[in-house]
């Protein structure tokens, strides 16, 4: 069957946002509309499973495998960058954890130019998303006397009166186990004098509670799931996979479509008759721009790129949520790491499959908290992230034998700034990635703030039957300057890069409000890299909230 080559809408990446731009821009059928995807197709046995993602994040056929460059911040170390691939795209790897963020990130976007972004005019577009149902009656797994019940108020907090999508095409749910140590930790926070919050996605966000993740009957529901599977038999919809692409192209300041390496390593050229549209993620979009000499010109000279299109803001403002994790060993009760071998696991595996419920249920967290790192502050910034399991080896996402704790702490709102730029012009050579982690002081005092009152959560009543000792960072660390290096030693991304296209008004913007890239036609960036600045909790919510208004953009510019 021969090739069509040209098309209305041209979207690059398959990811959280282009299955969402696939969908809305195909769904009336007046427009063609090219899907084209670097992976393949989702199929592995580790996909819908959610615990899956520990075998998912060091699959090279699932995860692109980036790392940032040696860093003096983080002591030279080379840090794992995992972004997805295949038809999902990080959706098919990552925790599930769902987070919209907080009315003042919405509202900060407008002030820095992104106009029409605002709180309540964002809030539309995640209720299209969800499919959300309130939590059922909590699943406990224990022999200890404490249950939810005990701990059910929410004394002090502000919900507002708002509600929450339930017709939306992506499954959103509590997560549904209970374990005695999860419910010891939810006590020790409320002792330290935290409420208990029953919906972070309205209102309020500080708190603890249960995290709401994308599954459906215990199973991962990625994007692909959601929008792509149920309409991938429109007839005005092509998907393509195992397509690279490698540059877009311009006649003069329009661009006209791009080129890509198919399957068989054949260079193809497609034309888009009214856009283009990048929503390859904010590693890939501003490496795609560089590659086809759209940047600054002093990267695109060092790189050895012809300069097309001048553009300052190309891979500047990289910002990613910096996390590092807190461990204990544990007694008195059985964790993760025993219950994920031996005969347990068989009888996990069986209760999966039989019930879809749990520890193969479980993602990257179970219990969550957004806390004050100080008490002067006005809002929470740091978030926690709360499993009853720990890692020996933690980038072989290996656990201990014996039983652990962890506690992921990140902070919010980083304001340490990187960059992302192209180390020469060969497509497949990854862009060099520098986070700069840790430079502003506010990051440092954050975090090391978040660090010490993780401790003094652990140390309340509740948790200290359960408490053998802290293994990391360990007792010995207790001044300033010690938390510091323990950070800067033990410190990973929880990948959620955004803001190296950004956008805005001014100079140094990439896009504007429409999402539009500047001083071009025909080209759209529709992803986490137009973020101005990164939202309070995981991302992806937000990359789904962004395409939704995105089509909506695009559609409003359409010809008739």
């Amino acid at each position: 069957m021969k090739q069509t080559h040209e098309f209305d809408y041209v979207i690059v990446g398959a990811g959280a946002a282009g299955c969402i731009l696939a969908n809305r821009l195909s769904a009336d059928g007046r427009y063609s509309v090219l899907l084209l995807e670097a992976g393949g197709e989702a199929r592995n046995v580790w996909i819908p499973i959610p615990a899956g993602f520990s075998k998912l994040m060091t699959n090279r056929t699932f995860n692109w495998g980036f790392h940032t460059e040696p860093e003096a911040n983080t002591l030279d170390r080379t840090i794992a960058v995992p972004r997805g691939k295949g038809l999902g795209g990080s959706t098919l790897i990552n925790g599930m954890i769902y987070v919209r963020g907080t009315r003042e990130d919405y509202d900060g976007w407008v002030r820095q130019g992104a106009t029409g972004w605002s709180y309540d005019e964002v809030v539309p577009y995640f209720d299209k998303i969800e499919n959300y149902r309130q939590p059922p009656r909590a699943n406990v797994i224990a022999t200890s006397q404490a249950t939810d019940r005990e701990m059910s108020g929410h004394e002090g907090s502000t919900i507002e009166q708002m509600t929450r999508g339930n017709n939306g095409p992506m499954h959103i749910s509590e997560v549904a186990e209970r374990f005695p140590l999860s419910t010891a930790f939810l006590q020790a926070a409320q002792q330290y004098g935290l409420s208990r919050n029953p919906d972070y996605n309205i209102g309020e966000q500080q708190g603890v509670g249960y995290y709401q993740v994308l599954q459906k009957q215990g199973r991962r529901w990625s994007v692909a799931d959601g929008y792509l599977a149920s309409v991938r038999h429109r007839q005005n919809l092509h998907i393509r996979t195992h397509a690279h692409v490698l540059r877009v192209n311009l006649q003069g300041k329009r661009c006209v479509g791009l080129t890509y390496r198919d399957r068989s390593g054949a260079l193809q050229n497609v034309t888009a008759r009214i856009e283009t549209i990048l929503a390859a993620g904010a590693i890939q979009s501003p490496h795609l721009l560089e590659l086809s000499g759209i940047g600054r010109p002093d990267c695109l000279d060092k790189a050895a790129i012809a300069v097309k299109h001048a553009l300052s803001g190309v891979g500047e403002n990289y910002v990613d949520h910096f996390c590092t994790r807190m461990n204990w060993r544990i007694k008195n009760t059985q964790t993760l790491n025993e219950l994920s071998r031996g005969p347990g696991l068989a009888a996990a595996v069986a209760k999966y499959f039989i019930q879809r419920r749990g520890i193969l249920s479980l993602g990257t967290g179970l219990v969550y908290g957004f806390i004050k790192s100080h008490p002067h502050i006005s809002l929470a910034d740091v978030q926690l992230f709360f499993v009853h399991a720990s890692y020996a080896n933690a980038a072989d996402r290996k656990l201990d034998r014996e039983p652990g704790m962890t506690i992921g702490v990140s902070q919010l709102r980083p304001k340490s700034k990187g960059t992302i730029h192209a180390k020469n012009a060969e497509p497949l050579c990854p862009p060099a990635i520098k986070p700069n982690f840790l430079d502003e002081q506010e990051d440092k005092d954050s975090l090391i703030g978040g660090m010490q009152a993780v401790r003094r959560i652990v140390q309340q009543p509740a948790l200290h039957r359960f408490i053998d000792h802290e293994m990391n960072p360990g007792d010995q660390v207790q001044r300033y300057d010690e938390w510091l290096d323990f950070a800067r030693g033990n410190g990973q991304t929880i990948y959620h890069p955004v803001g190296t296209c950004r956008m805005g008004q001014d100079e140094d913007a990439v896009v504007d409000h429409k999402l539009s890239v500047r001083g071009l036609t025909g080209l759209r960036i529709v992803d986490a890299s137009v973020m101005p600045t990164i939202v309070s909790g995981n991302t992806q919510a937000a990359v789904m909230m962004i395409a939704e208004k995105g089509a909506d953009l695009i559609l409003s510019d359409a010809p008739d």
